[in-house]
């Protein structure tokens, strides 16, 4: 979710900000969105949907409260792919006019509905279609029990549209309520309070109290159930892999009492976890009470879990305080990535801390390189016109927010930056905001207009320059060093042992991606005799060794690389290896055939993703 144009040209503030907790915040212009929320803006939704596996469409009725704020004769929503049947007025259900304009590559269509002066309440009757990028139907032999079929949503950055008529923009902020009727043996979940088990009709009810974005609304149906960790955490998974999950999740109540000694309450009552099937897109997505987990962080001795500790983090940066377009992705990615690695350094201790801080770092470095440190995609506040705003989701608003943030950290300290974050999400609870609010937040309650302090930031060169500023921090690892010196002496020494020596996921990774340039194929059939890496190994082992195993053409894992892109559809780590492949002409062709195998266990988003590095 690039070319910057300084807030002032890109974004409108249409309505002041007050200061109390009632305001309305200010609107700003969201060209992905065709809704003008400064004339007629949502503010509840009621919906009814019936989930139908044999047709792959759902169907119903998204009853939307309306502020007509400008008391005109229209109200414009975002749709895409739908089916809209009718429309109606207020309770009584007037029907009214409605018409869809012309559709946009990525956006689809205004829908433009007739209203009164007087209008709270447009009714809006609808069907998915085949073509919804945000819903993903699995047949029963794509699911990890292969008994029952699955249907989950993914709706960030613009493809809740897909799936229900609304004004689509992380600007505009709703409360809903939900009735979902689904076959009686499967269980429904949503972004929402959920229910813990099936009940005998197939019809559940949901609510979501708090107000959020339209890409925070979430739908998952399957044969799941759920298991408590404790009284206010738990996890859902289909049956074979629930146990899997509890024991994998088990530390998941510390990670939010953590989160909130740092930040403040956790204030969405509930925070649970739900384990997708393979295709999910992502690493996990932060749904407001249920994040959605790929499953590959299941990796049987809890060294995944700081996936989760991101996801969590996102409760506080991103679902209660949400950038305002997809231009300022960096405030819910940069901030979430700094708060998962607060979060990690509470529950697995300081020596994690910094070795993440070393891999995150190369991350930024290896990033940056890739596009080359004067592409303008590189800054912070980016500029998406015209262009899929799934664009802007790349590790760049991640690892550079996370270090911009820890120079921030560095530059007042720890304590003083502490306090500002939790006041930062306090006085933004439940809104949307730009860059340029946070700039004027930053200014006003910490740099204080402290020209010595503002120069050791270097604000300007964060977030509105491209590449790596010159004042970014240092970091280190004690425990990398000694794995460095193991690098540098196992050639002479052999690689008989070494797996005793580098145990933990991060040390793998580190020794994995600092391999010689010049390595043999024989010694990495060594390396791999000595720690089982193609056969055996955690997601994210598997990963970086088979990056290593494509640049140095190390055959024996190929067999093991097609299973791995055929059996799972997360984005940004199959495009590592997709991106690597392409860089030959017998690899193209070998990517491509294994696309054509993949691609129809892949979610839309991924297949659109690997189909543009393989043209």
């Amino acid at each position: 979710m690039k070319k910057l144009i300084l807030a002032a040209l890109f974004l409108t503030i249409i309505a002041c900000q007050k200061k109390d907790q009632t305001e309305k915040p200010a609107a700003v212009t969201d060209e992905h969105s065709y809704s003008k929320p400064e004339l007629a803006v949502v503010k509840h939704l009621d919906l009814d949907i019936k989930v139908d596996f044999d047709t792959q469409t759902i169907s119903g009725k998204a009853s939307w409260l309306i502020d007509n704020i400008s008391k005109g004769n229209e109200i414009i929503f975002d749709e895409n792919t739908l089916e809209i049947t009718k429309v109606t007025l207020g309770d009584d259900e007037k029907e009214t006019k409605f018409k869809l304009g012309a559709a946009t590559e990525f956006h689809g269509k205004p829908l433009r509905i007739t209203i009164e002066p007087n209008t709270t309440k447009v009714n809006i009757y609808y069907n998915t279609t085949k073509d919804a990028v945000a819903l993903q139907w699995l047949k029963p032999e794509q699911t990890a029990d292969k008994k029952k079929p699955f249907l989950f949503s993914q709706g960030e950055s613009v493809w809740s549209r897909t799936w229900i008529p609304c004004q689509d923009s992380p600007g505009i902020r709703f409360t809903y309520n939900a009735k979902v009727t689904v076959p009686k043996d499967l269980l429904a979940v949503m972004s929402a309070v959920n229910p813990q088990k099936k009940n005998d009709t197939g019809v559940y009810t949901f609510k979501q109290d708090k107000a959020i974005p339209s890409y925070l609304m979430a739908i998952a149906v399957g044969d799941m159930e759920f298991k408590a960790i404790d009284n206010k955490t738990g996890v859902y998974a289909e049956p074979s892999v629930l146990k899997s999950a509890a024991y994998e999740f088990a530390e998941l109540g510390k990670m939010v009492i953590a989160a909130e000694k740092l930040y403040g309450p956790y204030r969405w009552g509930r925070y649970d976890v739900l384990v997708l099937p393979p295709s999910f897109p992502y690493g996990g997505m932060e749904n407001p009470n249920l994040t959605f987990l790929t499953p590959g962080v299941i990796a049987g001795d809890r060294s995944l879990t700081s996936l989760l500790a991101h996801e969590l983090g996102h409760s506080w940066s991103g679902n209660l305080v949400t950038n305002a377009t997809w231009d300022d992705i960096w405030l819910n990615e940069g901030f979430t990535t700094y708060v998962e690695h607060r979060i990690g350094e509470a529950i697995f201790g300081k020596k994690e801390f910094e070795m993440q801080n070393v891999i995150t770092r190369k991350e930024l470095v290896d990033n940056v390189a890739e596009y080359g440190d004067t592409n303008p995609d590189t800054r912070l506040k980016v500029s998406l016109t015209g262009r899929n705003p799934d664009d802007g989701i790349s590790m760049i608003p991640y690892v550079k927010g996370y270090a911009f943030l820890r120079v921030i950290e560095d530059a007042v300290g720890r304590e003083k930056f502490d306090i500002f974050i939790k006041n930062y999400f306090d006085a933004h609870a439940f809104k949307s905001i730009t860059t340029e609010d946070f700039v004027k937040y930053l200014n006003e309650n910490l740099i204080k207009g402290d020209k010595t302090l503002a120069d050791k930031i270097k604000l300007e060169d964060w977030i509105y320059k491209p590449g790596i500023p010159s004042n970014i921090t240092t970091v280190s690892s004690a425990d990398f060093d000694a794995i460095d010196k193991i690098q540098n002496s196992w050639r002479e020494t052999g690689v008989k042992g070494l797996s005793q020596k580098i145990t933990t996921t991060s040390e793998k990774q580190h020794f994995i991606d600092h391999l010689p340039t010049d390595i043999t194929a024989k010694e990495m059939e060594a390396i791999d005799n000595e720690f089982n890496f193609t056969k055996g190994g955690n997601f994210i082992i598997k990963r970086q060794w088979f990056v290593q195993a494509l640049i140095h053409q190390y055959k024996p894992a190929y067999p093991a690389i097609e299973q791995f892109l055929i059996g799972t559809s997360r984005t940004g780590s199959i495009m590592m290896l997709y991106k690597e492949m392409v860089k030959t002409p017998e690899g193209k062709v070998w990517a491509k055939q294994i696309f054509e195998k993949a691609k129809s266990g892949y979610h839309a988003t991924t297949v659109q993703a690997v189909g543009g590095i393989l043209k």
